[in-house]
């Protein structure tokens, strides 16, 4: 498999460091913290609807527009989980109005960072009065931001670069509020989800931000990655520094690279190269572990090497956070419904979307799924080199599919999306914006076939679960 380690030789050693990170959780969930939270949620989307109103009475052409400002301000000063919630529905095409979309988007890379303040007392907290006797140096000014934490440079005692990842406070309080706050933001916009079912969307994602809080989890992740990759050159994940972490402080080595913009411009040659490195570190652990990288914005990874030179030497894949780990049955599903595809096989359509999942299948209904499911699939159904959709920008890929599901579904729906299907989609989406953004071409159904090498769904039940007991994860069911 290209070189890929798909053993866990080394974890175990590893991972028994990961108890010890702190057990204790002084920012736990509390009534006094959702109060709190709740106040100023409701101060800030106040705000945003009082604008609201304003623009739509006297707004004219432009009203949208500042709307979606509005609400890209309120939610980037709160932080938190409801900014998190609004990142990922920007991903998911068509579900918000455009303007909209753009203006959540954004919250993914420009997130304003917390001060010296906060991070002196979360560093404190963490690892006691005397933690910067534990670096070599530390950055006070953030070097990044994002929705729920921000990663300061700093260096270990011997000199190593570092990445510190602080959870913001109050973030345990600020997941139960914000997510049941939700419907507020929704009700500033129009009716968004016609006759698609979205409780288990809600509900997925609800899960995968409180997943996103414990930190223990990200450094076990990580520790996975690392071992499913230690035989790659190219493809490189951080390293935690387990005895500065914590569940809410993160350390790790720090890994120098340039965003995928910088390669817009490069060779041809480096671009597929750069595509090519994506695409194996999203799916071959999909196909061999059934854990995907569930949030592939552009913040998530960088790339060693020389732009104008067309020299790529090695991806950096980053943020262990949101890792959708999936039951066996579904990534059989996965590769059955492609397969059902190349080979015109109705019967074998119907049964990958009930391995998914999905209930009270018409054949009306098969019909409709299979306008997304021919889109997703689209570059890996066509045995040539290609791009993954000519013509069409990053930020408007998808959506002219989902659209048309959507049109069909008033008439043809209801229909409830399974949870499982929830990151794999957005996954797809992110990569295929990220190939758009390079004009990569590539046999995609060849890479993709290569990553399907002696899949069995009881290999992959055998391997994932040898995987996620040596670094402490459950194995889904």
């Amino acid at each position: 498999m290209n070189g890929v380690c798909e053993g866990a030789a080394g974890l175990e050693l590893r991972s028994a460091y990961l108890p010890c990170m702190s057990d204790i959780d002084p920012e736990r969930d509390r009534l006094t913290g959702r109060a709190a939270r709740l106040a100023r949620v409701g101060a800030s989307l106040g705000a945003a609807g009082a604008g609201y109103g304003v623009n739509r009475l006297f707004g004219g052409s432009s009203a949208d527009e500042r709307n979606a400002r509005l609400l890209k301000e309120a939610l980037g000063g709160l932080k938190g989980p409801l900014m998190k919630a609004a990142q990922m529905f920007a991903t998911v095409p068509d579900l918000l109005p455009p303007e909209m979309a753009k203006e959540f988007a954004e919250l993914q890379t420009n997130a304003p960072a917390m001060g010296a303040g906060f991070v002196r007392r979360r560093m404190a907290a963490e690892l006691g009065p005397e933690w910067r006797a534990r670096f070599g140096s530390f950055e006070e000014t953030a070097a990044h931001a994002a929705s729920l934490g921000q990663v300061h440079r700093a260096t270990s005692l011997d000199g190593r670069p570092l990445a510190v990842k602080l959870q913001y406070p109050e973030m345990q309080s600020a997941v139960e509020s914000d997510l049941g706050q939700m419907r507020a933001v929704m009700a500033l916009g129009r009716r968004l989800f016609g006759a698609v079912d979205t409780s288990e969307i809600g509900e997925e994602i609800t899960e995968r931000i409180r997943e996103e809080l414990d930190y223990t989890r990200e450094a076990r992740v990580m520790l996975l990655y690392r071992g499913f990759f230690q035989a790659r050159h190219d493809i490189e994940v951080p390293e935690p520094v387990l005895e500065l972490s914590t569940r809410r402080l993160l350390t790790m080595s720090w890994l120098e690279g340039k965003g995928l913009m910088a390669f817009k411009a490069a060779p041809q040659e480096a671009r597929d190269h750069v595509a090519r490195l994506l695409f194996e570190a999203w799916w071959t652990p999909m196909m061999r572990l059934g854990v995907i990288h569930g949030d592939p914005h552009l913040g998530n990874y960088t790339f060693a090497g020389d732009a104008e030179a067309g020299r790529v030497d090695r991806l950096n894949l980053l943020d262990f956070g949101c890792i959708r780990i999936f039951p066996p049955r579904f990534v059989g599903g996965v590769v059955d419904l492609f397969r059902a595809f190349v080979n015109d096989d109705r019967d074998g359509q119907v049964a990958a979307y009930e391995a998914w999942g999905f209930k009270g299948l018409s054949n009306e209904l098969i019909d409709v799924l299979n306008v997304w499911a021919r889109f997703i699939y689209g570059p890996l159904l066509d045995d040539r080199v290609r791009t993954v959709a000519d013509g069409v920008t990053p930020g408007e890929y998808g959506r002219r599919e989902a659209f048309a599901v959507k049109q069909a579904l008033k008439e043809k729906g209801p229909v409830t999306i399974p949870r499982e299907f929830v990151f794999m989609d957005r996954a797809a989406i992110g990569l295929g914006a990220a190939f758009l953004h390079l004009g990569a071409a590539h046999n995609w159904r060849q890479l993709f076939e290569e990553s399907l090498q002696g899949f069995t769904v009881e290999g992959l039940a055998a391997r994932q679960a040898g995987v996620l007991g040596a670094v402490g994860l459950p194995v889904p069911t």
